[in-house]
């Protein structure tokens, strides 16, 4: 099995991305860059420390161009703010290269609209972590044809022959589409397992394709993430609004259709229980081969709404709702589906450790291939770390 060099944790990526942020691009050689520099080796944008400061600011500037949709970055209200707030706190304008460090985050606030001091806090935590996804989105795209070496089938008790006619599935009346990005690389394809197995990919959610439904975590109260967010729910938002010309959103479809579904069940503003699933169009994600996402609310919000709870128990519930919504929306849609892509629901935001989430997943996906093997399911996390955890989960008694 050939596998794509090793890309360095996210977390690393941030960390580092932090260090340039206040230091800024002409003091690069200055700043710890190991996961900087290995993400760029991979993406092929340089080779050693002879080109090595220029391989990492081109790596910068392809993630920036990937936060605005593949188009050139201009500071204007035409351009992605989140692509925008990159741009200028590392200096990636022309003539901008040089700014002090406070000045590139003050012009980033400004994006916002927002103080330097509010920035600091807020955005520039999500910028970072965005950009750092997109860095190693860039490495991974690069390395497109490596692609189907990464893929570990990882559950394969229900290996019983799919019928002629796999079942499909869609969305219950009561509970529980951008097209690729202008000037984007295709997504790596993620094909899934024969029936009744699972696969385990890394890859971010939002460049599956050909996999008729995937499922995104939300809160209970169906709100979804805003989509400037490093989050399952902000990148699936983001991922299947409809855009003009011009890059514009036209349609929120996501958010729409779950405020559609809030109103007709007279839950506006309302909870569900935990564990409830809701089924919407895949809006743009439709040109990547999805037909539905389902939004399972297992995020219960605490506090002041920053923090969440999720309790283990309720995986198991979401998977089987997932699962029975599926079966339901084939047999009133007549939507040809038979596969289903489920991120680790809870790992996030939630405060769930991933070995507890793998573990609940694999349970509740096995109990659900036993029950119907017609079913293939991919696991997809953009972390090599935890894909590991999801094999060694697998293959715990």
């Amino acid at each position: 099995m050939r596998i794509m060099q090793p890309l360095p944790p996210h977390g690393n990526l941030v960390a580092e991305l932090r260090e340039l942020r206040r230091r800024g691009l002409p003091g690069l050689r200055h700043c710890t860059r190991d996961a900087l520099r290995e993400t760029a080796v991979a993406a092929g944008l340089c080779t050693g420390p002879d080109d090595e400061q220029t391989g990492i600011e081109e790596l910068l500037g392809a993630a920036v161009r990937r936060l605005a949709g593949g188009r050139p970055v201009r500071d204007d209200d035409s351009c992605d703010p989140l692509a925008r707030a990159a741009a200028h706190s590392f200096g990636i304008f022309a003539a901008r290269r040089g700014v002090p460090g406070t000045d590139r985050r003050k012009a980033a606030a400004a994006v916002y609209g927002v103080t330097t001091e509010r920035f600091r806090k807020s955005q520039e935590h999500d910028v970072i972590a965005e950009l750092a996804a997109a860095v190693l989105a860039v490495a991974r795209e690069a390395g497109v044809g490596e692609a189907p070496g990464r893929q570990v089938v990882v559950v394969g008790e229900s290996a019983a022959p799919a019928p002629a006619t796999p079942p499909g599935h869609a969305a219950p009346p009561a509970a529980g589409l951008p097209p690729r990005r202008p000037g984007a690389r295709p997504a790596a394809v993620a094909p899934v397992a024969p029936a009744g197995r699972v696969t385990v990919r890394v890859c971010p959610i939002e460049e599956v394709r050909d996999v008729d439904i995937l499922v995104s975590s939300e809160n209970t109260y169906l709100e979804m993430s805003k989509t400037f967010r490093p989050t399952v729910s902000g990148a699936l938002r983001r991922a299947a609004a409809l855009r003009d010309a011009s890059g514009e959103i036209v349609d929120d479809v996501l958010s729409r259709e779950l405020r559609v579904w809030q109103r007709t069940h007279g839950r506006a503003g309302m909870p569900v229980r935990p564990g409830t699933v809701v089924a919407t169009s895949s809006g743009a994600l439709a040109a990547h081969g999805v037909r539905r996402i389902h939004h399972a609310a297992i995020a219960t919000p605490v506090g002041d709404g920053d923090r969440y709870h999720v309790s283990p128990a309720v995986l198991a519930e979401a998977v089987r709702t997932s699962f029975e919504l599926a079966r339901h929306e084939a047999e009133f849609l007549s939507l040809p589906m038979s596969s289903i892509c489920f991120p680790l629901l809870g790992a996030g935001r939630g405060g769930l450790p991933v070995e507890t989430v793998a573990r609940r997943l694999l349970d509740a996906i096995r109990t659900e291939l036993r029950r119907d093997p017609s079913w293939s399911v991919l696991l997809v996390t953009p972390e090599e770390s935890h894909a590991r955890l999801l094999t060694a989960a697998s293959s715990a008694p």
